[in-house]
């Protein structure tokens, strides 16, 4: 038996590992699988290439919990160690076995699936246990050994009596981590972090019912029964996950598979898949999913999960994947993303920007070919997925030059056009006399009904733009095409929104003009409303309500953050009324001499005005209602 001291620069480390290495103590069980994968993996290279002349056969990993003894086992059937190597990669901090392997065999060795950065990750098992033992026997021929440390620099290493090929970490659980030693806690750290590991995880057994073959010897009591129950292993991961295949492989009932099985407690199937698989400037596969949005940025509470050889690292993937496509769902699998040693945190680095506009550019190029080889069912789906696309326009140039191609914009009326249909078809019709092309919109179909209305009167098209990001995106829009500009359809009235050459004469005089403001101004809230006159269609309304783009655009991009001007969002509502000087209501509430019907008059039509914006509520709604049934006793 030797004993010696761990040949660490600190006099001890382990306190050090519990404090700062590992930011969460369950991950310990992630590292101590890892490395049994990585054992294994190594074998099955080495056999692979005639270097270990031995049986490879169907290894897998088992997780034990000894309760009363307080201790958890952690066991595989990779290619061990020999006392000598034990010396080197366990008691030399400093040496990674992964990465030395990685070195040696690094040609060969490229997609055997081995963790090379992580030499400290066994370390990880001091987290919670105050003693831990390795008792492991290598696949040459030479004697197991058996390894003990009780969390300081002392070690003991002496021979051990294993005979089967493999590596037993037994860890003693402290006091303060008992919670390790339940069932469900093992069983559910194996789901998050173990799930797709590529060995298969066995965690106790569990029965199975198989039905029997025809001619098999059955108990007589169990004559009538097709099925018998067995117990087998209970293995809780898959070591082939979609990601893992190519796409030819797979059909569209497997990735929906694929996503119940990332997602458990997820009840709405995705609207479509993008499958990842890239092997140059760098390695990545995975597969995201466009879940059901609407117009919401809701938090998301299932994430995008990142994998590194099948190894669950983290479902905070900023950085990897632009911010806009965080709102989708699925799984990244990258050997290439630099982690800090407790894979907890990513390190900023040229290749993590890389992979980002990849998977940019993978995702523009997918929805483009969506679009193209069916226009109508993606049609369909555009209000679900509006939200994702118009915020990776804002916040991605990169995907802002591609959207072009596929991103829509809907009528009220459900056509739906691209941006460069849209100039093509309101052209003729929506020019103004500058030249420039004038595109309505509506925010909200209903509230906005009647202002719609005068404008289909016209023959206008109106758009339905109803995110909370929209006044950001037809800012930048309008300011890369200087000769177009979106104006909401209660902004003004229609003749002022597109503005054509012909002016209607008003048939107030000057004079009357003035006398019908200064009664307006003298009744109307200032502080609420600028009175405007103006020679409007005698049919069109006597009183319309509107609220300035430029105003409204700037107070919306104040509220919804990143633009608008400072402080805007707090600004009190301005609206200006438009009074057409071409009404009868416009004649008779000048030529009334009674005041206090005068006033009636405009207060009325001022409310029906108010009625027709959604403005009139609370107090002025009753006050309204009230006087309503007076006017027709």
């Amino acid at each position: 038996m030797t004993t010696g001291k761990i040949n660490v620069s600190v006099e001890n480390i382990f306190p050090l590992i519990k404090k700062f290495l590992y930011s969460d103590h369950e991950i310990f069980l992630r590292e101590l699988i890892s490395n049994g994968t990585d054992a294994t993996l190594k074998l099955k290279h080495l056999t692979s290439i005639g270097e270990a002349k031995v049986e490879y056969g169907n290894p897998i990993i088992e997780v034990k919990i000894d309760k009363e003894g307080k201790k958890l086992h952690i066991i595989d059937q990779g290619l061990g160690m020999t006392a000598d190597e034990v010396e080197k990669y366990i008691n030399q901090v400093a040496f990674s076995g992964a990465e030395e392997f990685l070195d040696k065999y690094k040609d060969s060795a490229k997609d055997s699936g081995i963790i090379g950065h992580f030499g400290l990750g066994f370390y990880s098992a001091f987290m919670v246990a105050e003693k831990v033992e390795i008792i492991t026997k290598s696949f040459k021929d030479e004697p197991a050994a058996h390894w003990t440390c009780d969390g300081s620099p002392e070690f003991t290493l002496e021979p051990a009596d294993k005979t089967t090929r493999g590596t037993e970490i037994i860890l003693h659980i402290a006091e303060d981590s008992l919670e390790f030693l339940e069932d469900s806690k093992i069983n559910q750290l194996l789901n998050k972090y173990n799930k797709f590991m590529p060995i298969p995880i066995k965690f106790g057994t569990k029965t199975e019912k198989i039905e029997q073959k025809k001619g098999e010897e059955v108990a007589a009591e169990d004559k009538d029964k097709t099925f018998t129950e067995v117990e087998v292993d209970n293995i809780i991961n898959n070591p082939n996950p979609a990601w893992t295949k190519q796409p030819t492989e797979l059909s569209d009932a497997d990735y929906k598979d694929f996503y119940r099985e990332v997602y458990p407690m997820q009840f709405e199937e995705p609207l479509f898949h993008i499958h990842l698989n890239v092997d140059y400037p760098f390695n990545l596969t995975g597969i995201l999913y466009f879940p059901k949005l609407g117009s919401d940025l809701q938090i998301q509470k299932d994430k995008i999960q990142l994998y590194q050889n099948q190894v669950y690292v983290t479902d905070n993937v900023e950085g990897i994947v632009p911010e806009f496509l965080t709102m989708l769902k699925g799984v990244i699998d990258s050997p290439d993303i630099p982690l800090n040693v407790s894979r907890s945190g990513l390190q900023a680095d040229a290749a993590v920007k890389k992979i980002s506009n990849y998977i940019t550019r993978k995702v523009a190029d997918k929805l483009k070919s969506l679009f193209t080889e069916n226009r109508e069912d993606f049609e369909q789906k555009w209000n679900d997925i509006k939200i994702v696309l118009e915020y990776g326009m804002l916040s991605e140039d990169k995907f802002y030059e591609k959207a072009g191609a596929f991103v829509l914009y809907p009528t009220v009326d459900g056509k739906y056009y691209t941006l460069e249909e849209l100039k093509e078809n309101l052209a003729a019709n929506q020019t103004d006399k500058d030249g420039k092309l004038v595109v309505l919109y509506a925010g909200n179909k209903e509230a906005q009904h009647s202002y719609i209305e005068i404008a289909k009167d016209k023959g206008y098209e109106v758009l339905l733009l109803d995110s909370p990001i929209i006044s950001h995106l037809i800012q930048k829009i309008e300011g890369d095409n200087s000769n177009m500009t979106f104006v909401r359809v209660d902004s003004d009235h229609i003749d002022n929104i597109i503005k054509k050459e012909e002016t209607t004469i008003s048939k107030l005089s000057e004079e009357e003009q003035t006398n019908l403001k200064t009664v307006l101004e003298a009744i109307v809230p200032k502080q609420t409303y600028s009175v405007q006159l103006e020679a409007l269609d005698s049919n069109a309304s006597p009183f319309i309500i509107t609220q300035p783009e430029f105003m409204r655009r700037m107070k919306e991009m104040s509220q919804s953050g990143g633009g608008g001007m400072f402080g805007m969002g707090n600004m009190p509502e301005m609206y200006n009324l438009v009074v057409n000087t071409n009404s009868e209501l416009a004649t008779s509430i000048l030529n009334n001499k009674d005041k206090d019907a005068q006033e009636s008059l405009v207060k009325q039509a001022l409310d029906l005005a108010k009625l027709s914006q959604n403005l009139l509520k609370g107090e002025a709604l009753t006050a309204f209602v009230k006087r309503s049934f007076e006017l027709i006793k």
